[in-house]
């Protein structure tokens, strides 16, 4: 009792601080950076690289403070820039640890963001993209991985809602098979449902949650697409191929379907019209713990 009141207490400490730490960057660290770049992708990289200690930071506080623990299977595989980095979406914390674990990496941010007076000028100079809607979207990430930039994407669509079946959107797909970019699939596991779709922050889960992030092998185009074919029917089938790893990952009796949704919808972290589970990770060797 006495513990989990503890993490009560230090949840909404470090959900504060959340808050308060992005105005204080934004205002202050994001600025300087910016100014002291000699153009625009240099500042890309640095506010990047900035963005990546400040959520190593945040995630070593959140460890230090007993609130959860973790541990990272073959991270050496992230560092390689050019790749579509695709993960299951158990908590809302998936995103602070992926960008914790790679220095640099291109992510999709709500259009919100673009008109909040304190984050909008770091996630522009970071070359973040806006949450647009259907081809626009897919034509801007397909651009960044074609430039040799890495990029976020969630194949659900958004965080997932525990014991649920897996749906999967297209978008990511999509992506893929417009930039031809090598795919990186990492799998996410945390032993409690920890800030997922229903859990606000102060329902803190009985114990401390744990972690497990395994980053599988890299899927060359000539794997994923040996046909070389682009359209809905090859984003279904690739779609089909997300659903199918994670529900492998996730062990027997787990179930995959695909959303219908436009492509552009399916890669939005916010939308809460698409539900989903959570899918553990496979086995992996290398593992980095915490």
């Amino acid at each position: 009792m006495l513990d989990r009141g503890w993490r009560w207490l230090a949840t909404g400490f470090v959900v504060a601080m959340f808050g308060i730490g992005a105005v204080i960057v934004s205002l202050t660290v994001f600025p300087v950076l910016r100014l002291g770049s000699r153009n625009a992708e240099a500042a890309r990289l640095r506010i990047q690289l900035g963005m990546h200690r400040t959520f190593r930071l945040y995630v070593w506080g959140m460890k230090s403070l007993g609130l959860l623990t973790y541990e990272v299977h073959d991270v050496e595989r992230l560092w390689l820039p050019g790749q579509l980095v695709i993960a299951n979406h158990p908590s809302l914390l998936d995103v602070v640890f992926l960008v914790s674990l790679m220095p640099r990496v291109d992510c999709i941010v709500k259009q919100g963001l673009w008109h909040n007076p304190f984050l909008r000028w770091p996630v522009a100079w970071a070359s973040y993209i806006p949450n647009l809607s259907g081809e626009t979207l897919v034509q801007e990430c397909a651009a960044t991985l074609r430039r040799g930039n890495s990029l976020l994407v969630f194949p659900e669509g958004t965080r997932s809602y525990p014991g649920r079946p897996l749906l999967m959107q297209r978008g990511a797909a999509h992506v893929a098979l417009e930039s031809e970019a090598p795919i990186l699939p990492v799998t996410i596991q945390v032993s409690e449902p920890t800030l997922t779709k229903g859990y606000p922050w102060y329902r803190v889960p009985r114990r401390r949650p744990h972690f497990c992030i395994k980053v599988g092998e890299p899927w060359p185009p000539s794997v994923y697409n040996p046909g070389g074919q682009k359209g809905a029917l090859a984003a279904r089938r690739l779609t089909g191929l997300f659903g199918a790893y994670y529900a492998a990952a996730a062990g027997p009796g787990t179930v995959h379907s695909e959303g219908a949704g436009a492509s552009g919808r399916a890669i939005n972290d916010d939308e809460d019209t698409r539900r989903s589970s959570r899918a553990p990770a496979r086995d992996a060797g290398g593992p980095v713990r915490d």
